[in-house]
């Protein structure tokens, strides 16, 4: 009997013969000079490929790519059936002016009520957000300058860390202050570019920022590129009047879920240093989660903004594939990754994405993107909106997590939603979630592999740390054949998930299948490989970054150990209208937050 397997077309799959599969992982976890010596041995002629061979037949990937048929043809890109336009929402023009679409952004919002945020309960910690800001530059209750110097002073205590955990890997204090210096002018000259003008923000090192060359956290990539302009993304944002503090760390080239460098340091979380911040998006979401910027840019290929977000106790948003320009990033090639925004709240979230959003002509032209909204958030037609929603949830999935702790945080804003604000929450199946796994890792492994594959030509693929070379490893493994069955896999994907939207409008799980790991004190030198930990960081992740869709993490609590816990909301395509007013509704049943143990409050006034 041969070992040929023959999927049934996915429109011909009876869901109630679908059972849930807990997934298990079978890696070693592997640190410090172990690691090293093991790197070696990988990359070794014969006995690399043959381990490499062994462990992929172990976690059924040979099985899948290579002996079974998959009937629906490759789909090489997101694509989607055309959107109804979603209820209570402004349109915005993806084709205007940056500082015009944050304008009505703003007028999306609640009214501002200074007294609430200066004036309220001393004692209950709470984010500034974007609008104390502006309030506080527009009554002169301090400068732009003067914030300045106080994040420049927090940045320089963290470059003395001992081991080093730098939130930022490129820093210049003085282009800050020329920056600061530009946009007090404009307030005292009564003329502010936005309501952005004067906010700090830093932007993920795998994105363009002037005058920073871009490294991916890397050693050796500012060697051989020499660009140094700002990435459409952030050139929007510099339109606003946005301060950028520099270039956020993260994991080497995005090619981990934890946040360990051992080029720069590993960035640590505000609410437990000993724990890691997630990644790839490590220092952006640290550094709002410590209060020293007000948002940061991240990247998301594979749940790099919404995992750390999650464990950060952040807000982080994945837009819908083509919804943002990923023009001027290490990631302008790919067909998985996105350029979103991280704040300490969802109305800051939804003011930088109505800064960044906008398609290259390219993905406009062949995506055909619904037109960019936001949703009128005090509307009554916006609330009944919320009324009307129904949350899909897969409870065998939704439980599949490391404490009870967080499928019982998750289950309860679910309630909360049903008794308060009547949304129906709705028993759904997700069939072939090992198959999706299987076919993400292979997707986003080829086009890195694709990316580096000229430096590493050149040499430099021995200049990447020990945990980039174990994915390089076994992102060499792959094969055309089992890139293009990974494509129709895809198409199988989509096929389910479209039809699921049908049913329901949300698909709500946890964000993260645990709460932030502990760093191991041995992998800060070497780095670590721990495939164990990164299936249950990316256990919910996977379909917003393979199917394209939008989706957004949320904190919702803490667990008994005090770490943040994450609710993540993944809606059809072009829906982020729809999962930031949710969000926003999630936000206001959870109430105060926890101050992180690093947190550091810039805008003090006194």
């Amino acid at each position: 009997m041969g070992k040929k397997r023959v999927m049934l077309p996915a429109e011909e799959l009876d869901l109630s013969t679908v059972k849930y599969e807990p997934e298990v992982i079978d890696a070693p976890h592997i640190t410090g000079l172990t690691f090293r010596l093991f790197v070696k041995i990988l990359e070794a002629p014969l006995i690399g490929p043959a381990i490499i061979s062994n462990l992929k037949k172990k976690n059924g990937m040979v099985e899948l790519l290579r002996s079974t048929v998959i009937p629906e043809p490759p789909m090489f890109i997101p694509e989607y059936p055309p959107q109804d336009p979603e209820p209570g929402t402004i349109l915005l023009d993806e084709d205007g002016k940056p500082e015009d679409r944050v304008e009505l952004a703003l007028k999306c919002l609640p009214d501002y009520d200074p007294a609430k945020s200066w004036n309220g309960d001393l004692s209950q910690f709470h984010y500034w957000k974007i609008r104390d800001y502006a309030y506080a530059f527009r009554s002169k209750l301090v400068t732009p300058s003067m914030v300045a110097e106080r994040i420049i002073t927090v940045i320089e205590e963290f470059s003395h860390k001992k081991p080093p955990a730098p939130l930022l890997v490129s820093f210049d204090a003085d282009e800050v202050r020329k920056q600061a210096v530009a946009s007090t002018k404009r307030f005292e000259e009564g003329k502010p570019l936005s309501i952005l003008d004067g906010i700090f923000m830093a932007i993920k090192d795998d994105i363009g920022c002037h005058p920073y060359i871009m490294k991916g956290a890397t050693t050796w990539m500012d060697e051989t590129n020499s660009n140094n302009e700002d990435a459409v993304c952030v050139s929007r944002l510099r339109n606003c009047g946005v301060i950028f503090v520099g270039k956020a760390n993260m994991h080497e080239l995005g090619m981990g879920t934890t946040g360990n460098n051992p080029n720069y340091g590993t960035t640590r979380n505000p609410h437990a240093p000993e724990r890691y911040t997630g990644g790839s998006s490590s220092g952006p979401a640290a550094i709002v989660a410590s209060g020293i910027c007000s948002a940061a840019l991240g990247t998301d290929g594979g749940g790099s903004i919404r995992i750390p977000s999650s464990l950060c106790g952040v807000v982080g948003m994945k837009t819908t594939y083509g919804r943002t320009d990923v023009r001027g990033s290490l990631s302008d090639s790919g067909t998985l990754e996105i350029i979103g925004p991280i704040a300490s709240s969802v109305e800051d979230v939804a003011l930088v994405y109505a800064a960044i959003l906008g398609p290259c002509p390219m993905d406009k032209n062949t995506l055909k993107p619904s037109p960019p909204c936001l949703p009128n958030f005090p509307s009554h037609e916006s609330l009944s909106a919320v009324a009307l929603l129904r949350l899909g949830k897969y409870t065998p999935w939704f439980n599949d997590v490391h404490s009870t702790d967080i499928s019982d945080k998750c289950e309860d804003i679910l309630n909360h939603l049903s008794k308060a604000h009547g949304c129906e929450v709705e028993e759904i199946v997700i069939p072939e979630l090992h198959e999706m796994s299987t076919a993400h890792l292979v997707s986003v492994g080829s086009e890195i592999l694709t990316s580096l594959n000229p430096d590493c030509e050149d040499g430099k693929g021995t200049e990447l740390n020990y945990d980039s070379r174990t994915n390089m490893a076994l992102f060499r493994s792959f094969t055309a054949s089992d890139y293009v069955a990974a494509q129709c896999l895809r198409r199988r994907m989509m096929y389910y998930h479209m039809e699921i939207f049908k049913k329901v409008d949300v698909i709500v799980t946890p964000t993260t299948g645990m709460t932030a790991p502990k760093i191991p004190p041995n992998a800060l030198k070497y780095g670590e490989t721990d495939m164990k930990v990164t299936g249950s960081l990316m256990r919910f992740i996977v379909a917003a970054n393979l199917l394209g869709f939008p989706a957004i993490s949320v904190p919702i609590g803490y667990d008994k150990q005090g770490l943040p816990i994450g609710l993540q909301l993944m809606d059809r395509p072009w829906g982020e209208a729809s999962i930031l007013r949710l969000a926003s509704v999630v936000e206001e049943l959870c109430g105060s937050k926890k101050r992180p143990v690093s947190f550091y409050d810039v805008l003090k006034t006194s």
